[in-house]
């Protein structure tokens, strides 16, 4: 995103062309990362290989980083968000707008599940929209096509958010339907996890197709329960189904998931082994969800995401899946 977003602030005449990008300062081989950054424009560690424009900045303070931006774009590990709120408050510019890549939930009081978008909005005061799609990062940075979503009430930042992302091999929609855009973003990385046990247990393709659209009906069903208004159309869009396929085929909560089964490992441990530093979201994402259908007595309404849940905690083995998806309700109505 930083890549894209610097390239476009350039090229834009009414946008200024620096891009402060906020990093998590780390030494490589001795030397911090931003300074790597600055001088070669490559993020040596999480995507070497590609080029990024000279405009983009790497800072190691994210007030430093955020305080002159009119536009805050958060692509962090959701567990992080209120940390990094909480710092940014009261010191960014009172006409800022935001958007947020973030995907997952957080716990609320009262058992309940808060949105990311609106945690960011509530905390700095500022309206936050969202972006979700089926975009690898790699494949983005490789500038393989793909399409992606926002999610925007409003219809002038919509516009504007759509000139500093779009290129001609990243294309963008934007929607109105701001909630039901970011609540797939989360519960897909659920599904994928599913997908991910179904292939460590080599049940094949048919398998794995009845995971990703049980997981699509959960997911429906998930924004008509606790997000009413919620139009169907943007199931449709790359934020919903295309994404839900893309990463429940190349993204890393198949992959680790697919591991775990195969070698029995706990996540934590695969996730340092197989992500160079990234943070897996399908396990805290299927807890969090968890907590509010617990509390709510509603896990047998989700019976995909509960198995996925129970087997990442390990209260019920990676064998027991398939009988979870065996046993789903949806196979028991005889007509829709």
């Amino acid at each position: 995103m930083a890549k894209i977003i610097g390239a476009n602030a350039a090229r834009l005449e009414h946008l200024n062309d620096e891009v402060t990008m906020y990093v998590y300062e780390e030494l490589i081989d001795g030397k911090k990362l931003t300074e790597i950054i600055n001088e070669t424009h490559e993020n040596v560690k999480y995507l070497p290989g590609h080029q990024l424009p000279s405009n983009v900045i790497a800072i190691p303070d994210v007030v430093e980083a955020a305080k002159d931006a009119d536009i805050l774009v958060f692509v962090v590990p959701h567990q992080f968000i209120k940390r990094i709120c909480s710092t940014l408050s009261g010191k960014i510019k009172s006409s800022a707008i935001a958007l947020s890549l973030i995907k997952g939930f957080d716990c609320a009081e009262g058992g309940g599940i808060e949105l990311i978008s609106h945690i960011i909005a509530d905390h700095l005061e500022v309206p936050c929209s969202v972006l979700m799609g089926a975009n690898l990062a790699n494949e983005v940075a490789n500038e393989m096509f793909c399409e992606t979503t926002i999610g925007c009430k409003n219809t002038t930042d919509g516009l504007l958010l759509r000139d500093i992302i779009q290129t001609n091999y990243f294309r963008v929609v934007v929607v109105d339907d701001t909630d039901t855009v970011e609540v797939c973003g989360a519960l897909k990385n659920i599904v994928a996890c599913g997908a991910g046990f179904a292939d460590g247990l080599e049940l094949g393709d048919n398998t794995k197709a009845a995971v990703i659209r049980l997981g699509l009906m959960e997911m429906v069903k998930f924004v008509q329960e606790f997000y009413p208004g919620g139009k169907l159309s943007t199931f449709l869009q790359s934020c919903g189904v295309a994404d839900l396929i893309t990463t429940c085929y190349g993204g890393r909560n198949r992959k680790v998931s697919e591991a775990f089964v195969k070698t029995g490992k706990p996540f934590e441990q695969l996730e340092d082994e197989m992500l160079n530093g990234q943070k897996l979201q399908g396990p805290i994402t299927a807890d969090e969800v968890n907590f509010m259908l617990n509390n709510r007595s509603m896990e047998d309404k989700f019976p995909l995401f509960t198995a996925v849940h129970r087997i990442c905690t390990g209260s019920l083995q990676p064998t027991d899946f398939i009988n979870c998806i065996k046993g789903h309700p949806e196979h028991n109505e005889n007509c829709h």
